[in-house]
C-alpha cells in the first residue's frame, strides 16, 4: 500500500458497507418411518444450526447521515461559538452509543481533556472552553468546532468509524485532523491494535513498525528529530482496516509538537501473520 501523505486522503479509504444477510431454514424431509434416536439426532442438530445462525445476526445498519444529538447555550454576545456535529445514524443502538462516546472523546482533545463524558457534556466543555477565551479580552472570538462522522470501512461485525475535525480555537485553525476507531459489533467492544493481534506475534509486529518508523524519522527536520521519542508507541493508537490490510495513524503534532503525520501500512501478508485467524477470516 502507498504511504498516505496527508490526513485528508484517508478518506480515499473505500467503505465497504454493510450486507443484509437473510437466513432461511432450510426444511428437513423424513423417510416414512425414521427410527426414534435418528428422528432426536436429526432435530438437536437443528437446534444448534439455529441457535448458531441467531447469534451470527446482527441488526443491518441502513446509516443515514444526521445532525447529532446536542445543544447549545442560548448567546447574547455578538461573537457566538459555532459548533457543527454531523454523525451517522444506524439500526444498531450500541453502535449508535459508540459513535456518540467517541465524538465526544474527540471533542475533549481538542480542549486537551479525557474524562468520561456524554456527548452533550463534551460540547459543554467546549463551550465553557471558548467562554473562557472570549472573557480574556473582548476582542477575542468565539472558537469554532466542525466535525464530520462516517463509516469508513466495515466488514461482518467489524466497523472502521472515522471521525474529521475542522477548528478554530484561539490563534489556532486545523483542518482535516482524522481520527478512527474500530469496534466489534458482536461483542460489542471497542478494539485496540492489541486486541486482534496474536499474542505471540507482539514482537514482530513491534519490529514491523519500528522499521517504519525509522525511516520516517530519517525524512524529518533537525528540530523534529530532537523531539520525536526513540521508540514509537503503538499499543493504544489509532488503526484502521481497509480492503488490503491494516495500519497505524498518527495525526500531525501527535508523535511531537512539531511533527508531521505518520501512517504505517501492513502489507495484506503481513496482516494475515498478525492478526488472530478467526479476525482475519471475518476482517477480510
Amino acid at each position: 500500500m502507498n504511504d498516505l501523505k496527508k490526513d485528508d486522503e484517508m478518506n480515499t479509504l473505500k467503505p465497504l458497507f454493510a450486507v443484509s444477510i437473510m437466513i432461511g431454514m432450510m426444511a428437513l424431509t423424513a423417510c416414512d418411518h425414521p427410527k426414534k434416536n435418528e428422528t432426536d439426532t436429526v432435530q438437536n442438530k437443528n437446534q444448534v444450526s439455529t441457535h448458531t445462525e441467531k447469534a451470527e445476526v446482527l441488526p443491518y445498519l441502513n446509516m443515514q447521515e444526521a445532525k447529532a444529538d446536542y445543544a447549545l447555550p442560548f448567546c447574547e454576545k455578538k461573537n457566538c461559538i459555532d459548533v457543527d456535529i454531523q454523525t451517522i445514524k444506524t439500526q444498531d443502538a450500541w453502535l449508535n452509543t459508540w459513535i456518540a462516546k467517541n465524538q465526544a472523546n474527540v471533542i475533549q482533545q481538542q480542549i486537551e481533556q479525557n474524562k468520561n463524558l456524554t456527548l452533550q457534556q463534551a460540547v459543554n466543555a467546549y463551550v465553557k472552553k471558548s467562554d473562557e477565551w472570549q472573557d480574556k479580552y473582548s476582542k477575542n472570538k468565539a472558537y469554532e468546532l466542525r466535525l464530520t462522522t462516517r463509516i469508513a470501512s466495515q466488514r461482518n461485525q467489524y466497523v472502521l468509524l472515522q471521525i474529521g475535525v475542522d477548528t478554530q480555537q484561539e490563534d489556532i485553525a486545523v483542518k482535516d485532523r482524522f481520527y478512527f476507531f474500530v469496534a466489534d459489533r458482536k461483542l460489542q467492544k471497542n478494539l485496540t491494535v492489541l486486541d486482534v493481534i496474536q499474542k505471540n506475534q507482539q514482537n514482530e509486529l513491534n519490529n514491523i513498525i519500528q522499521a517504519h518508523y525509522q525511516q520516517w524519522i530519517e525524512k524529518q527536520s533537525t528540530e523534529v528529530k530532537k523531539q520525536v521519542p526513540k521508540k514509537l508507541y503503538w499499543g493504544q493508537a489509532d488503526w484502521f482496516f481497509d480492503g488490503e490490510g491494516i495500519g497505524l495513524h498518527y495525526r500531525a503534532n501527535e508523535i511531537s509538537k512539531d511533527a508531521p503525520q505518520l501512517d504505517i501500512y501492513l502489507t495484506t501478508e503481513q496482516s494475515k501473520q498478525m492478526l488472530q485467524p478467526e479476525i482475519y477470516q471475518q476482517m477480510f
